[in-house]
């Protein structure tokens, strides 16, 4: 391998790294937006969650490529062919994360804060949205990390990521940049999950920085959650 061939081309690296890094957290963020409103919407009428979390499982199982190829026509070759089927992906992942990080909330918290005067409004913002953050940065990882996956996928169509290494590379018998292109999209993963683990820790300063023994496992889609739990 030739590494020399990296500080020759910093430029181009960092360029693609931020592209990668932009279309793979922006769908996740989209995501939330989505997901946190329905997710309440879902949790008040019951009848509404199951039909939206198969039309969300649905969307998941269609292959991503499939899905750039048909917004392509609509979408032309840019940012936005991306973004829109992994923020649809995205919504698979968050939306149970939402819905059960809000029905964990105990029935006894959500009676005091009515007897304490907490209209339906404030006693969700104060409340119950706060106890389901665990959840829903759990649920937010797991999304940012796959949709910066993803999005290297979106150098097939001419949308620049780290994917041009995998490409360039494999055409050019140059394992260097493969293994460039593989190396810097596990270490920005990695960099958001830290930067995510730490968001979560800010907004619920009460949780234990180590999990308690006892904690219960839930499976969401590919991957297990741990979730504390909540004394009543």
């Amino acid at each position: 391998m030739m590494w020399s061939w990296i500080p020759s081309n910093a430029g181009l690296i960092r360029q693609y790294t931020l592209d990668n890094a932009y279309l793979g957290i922006v769908p996740a963020l989209l995501g939330l937006v989505i997901s946190v409103p329905l997710g309440i919407a879902c949790v008040r009428w019951r009848w509404l969650y199951p039909p939206v979390l198969s039309a969300t499982s649905i969307l998941y199982a269609l292959p991503s490529l499939a899905l750039f190829i048909v917004l392509i026509p609509y979408t032309g070759l840019t940012d936005t062919t991306v973004i829109i089927p992994l923020t649809l992906f995205s919504l698979c992942i968050l939306l149970p994360n939402v819905v059960d990080g809000l029905r964990s909330v105990p029935g006894p918290v959500r009676q005091a804060a009515t007897a304490m005067g907490f209209g339906p409004l404030r006693r969700l913002v104060q409340v119950e949205l706060p106890i389901a953050v665990p959840l829903v940065i759990a649920g937010l990882r797991i999304a940012v990390v796959s949709s910066i996956s993803l999005a290297s996928v979106g150098q097939l169509m001419g949308i620049y990521s780290l994917g041009y290494f995998f490409i360039d590379g494999y055409q050019r018998d140059f394992p260097t940049e493969i293994v460039v292109g593989l190396v810097l999209i596990i270490a920005l993963a990695l960099v958001c999950d830290v930067l995510l683990v730490g968001a979560r820790r800010l907004l619920t300063p009460w949780q234990p920085r180590r999990a308690r023994r006892g904690n219960r496992r839930v499976l969401r889609g590919r991957a297990v959650l741990e979730v504390p739990e909540v004394a009543a």
